[in-house]
């Protein structure tokens, strides 16, 4: 079977498009954290829909499994191959095809990395609000296949927010042309959400219709410092009331993320002093900039009288406020700093996100007395991001995820904000999803895909 499916992969495609054998590169099976499996039994490379449509129709009819891949940035091993998968890599469908900012709308194959997609729109006075550490390597296709989130959900919402329409191809090879520019569609079921947070497990995206909006004549970057995280809330609460819309991020670093970063990691400076113990970066934007400087003064003058803050920084320049940036955007470097560790992105309610970080601490001395955890992220919306650090050489993976996922289960949270599911945090599943919603997404992926060879085995097991 595999001989006969290589065979009619090189007569439908170029050289090119087909790679086999020793041309097969260590990036189509090897992770973020650089573990590498074997090699797929064959990597292909389309440049349109068509030609993905072409190809699954081949694997289709031969029983083959495919995985799709893009900027290979995830955490959760769902785009490394198994034994007898063939790679669908996207990097070739790399086109921007349109820009139109008379109706807030970016067209664009899925192979494209979100950074270039960002500078595309920005030559047009535009912006593409998604944004993430991983921007310059992670593609569009990646960030519709797990729902990414990012630094300004709390304003523009998550990817699904910012897709008009999409084109994807069915595993038979069937093509849904959904690409529509348009808000507005009250025409039946909404199948292009069958593809957002799916994982490439229901259908391949190729192509994306994408909201774009005027980029903002003035960005406000500031920092504060405060005493305990009841006054984190109390500033979240105090920011959305006094700026409104016009509040685009509001982001929580514990004391350990905010020292270990600033002294580890090369590059990065510490803007305030690093014995408090929470820090909040907040980012205002709009279109009148004299407005966003003076809101967002007042709201850190309001915050010292009411002492919600203990010390605060405005950035006074551009370069100022990427320094700051730079901070909360370091977590992969301060995680090879410290070495050995496990990541986790969770999403809980506000008011038990404290109580969740002082669960996994406790609970981590019981695995290691050496053992902490580094703790951040986007607080506006829900979403804490984890590092469990232990010193080596013990393996502690498998014993820590239980720990930190059962706690999360403990507090209701999803064991999933942005990063998806996978192979490694399909066990955890049950934990956040009930059995009945579990297998109502079999029953999506034995209609859509019959023969499983679409990303098999990933988010869950048939």
């Amino acid at each position: 079977m595999q001989a006969a499916i290589i065979g009619e992969l090189r007569a439908a495609f170029d050289a090119t498009t087909v790679l086999t054998g020793d041309d097969i590169g260590a990036r189509y099976h090897t992770d973020m954290a650089g573990v590498a499996v074997a090699p797929p039994l064959a990597v292909v490379r389309p440049r349109t829909t068509e030609e993905v449509s072409q190809f699954l129709k081949l694997c289709h009819r031969a029983r083959v499994p495919v995985t799709t891949q893009g900027g290979m940035t995830g955490l959760v091993r769902a785009t490394m191959p198994a034994p007898g998968e063939i790679v669908l890599s996207t990097e070739r469908m790399n086109a921007i095809e349109e820009v139109d900012t008379g109706g807030g709308v970016v067209i664009t194959q899925t192979g494209v990395p979100l950074q270039r997609l960002q500078e595309r729109v920005e030559q047009d006075g535009f912006m593409f609000p998604l944004d993430l550490g991983a921007r310059g390597s992670c593609t569009i296709g990646g960030n519709i296949s797990t729902n990414a989130g990012g630094n300004r959900v709390i304003r523009y919402g998550m990817t699904r927010d910012l897709v008009l329409g999409l084109e994807a191809v069915l595993a038979d090879g069937t093509i849904l042309k959904g690409v529509r520019k348009y808000i507005k569609n009250n025409t039946g079921i909404d199948l292009k959400q069958l593809f957002v947070g799916t994982e490439g497990t229901l259908g391949v995206v190729t192509r994306a219709a994408l909201r774009i909006f005027p980029a903002p004549a003035e960005q406000q970057v500031a920092l504060c410092a405060l005493s305990s995280f009841d006054k984190v809330r109390a500033l979240l609460a105090l920011s959305r009331s006094r700026l409104g819309g016009d509040l685009t991020a509001f982001e929580v670093m514990w004391n350990n993320y905010y020292r270990l970063t600033t002294e580890l990691v090369k590059g990065v400076a510490a803007p305030l002093p690093t014995n408090h113990p929470f820090y909040v970066l907040l980012e205002s934007s709009g279109s009148d900039a004299g407005r966003i400087r003076a809101d967002l003064e007042n709201l850190l003058e309001q915050a010292l009288e009411d002492d919600s803050i203990l010390d605060a920084t405005i950035a006074s320049s551009g370069a100022a406020a990427a320094a700051i940036w730079r901070i909360r955007d370091s977590s992969v470097e301060l995680g090879r700093a410290l070495g050995p560790g496990v990541g986790f992105d969770i999403s809980l309610a506000i008011d038990k996100m404290e109580a969740f970080a002082d669960a996994i601490d406790k609970g981590l001395k019981t695995i290691h007395r050496d053992a902490y955890a580094i703790v951040f992220g986007h607080a506006g919306d829900g979403n804490l991001h984890v590092n469990a650090k232990y010193p080596p050489p013990a393996d502690r993976y498998e014993e820590i995820s239980k720990l930190v996922y059962g706690i999360t289960g403990e507090f209701a949270g999803s064991i999933s904000a942005e990063h998806g599911i996978g192979i490694l945090k399909r066990p955890y599943l049950k934990l956040s999803r009930t059995a009945e919603e579990i297998e109502t997404m079999r029953t999506l992926k034995r209609a859509l895909d019959p023969y499983q060879i679409l990303n098999p085995g990933r988010i869950f097991t048939m």
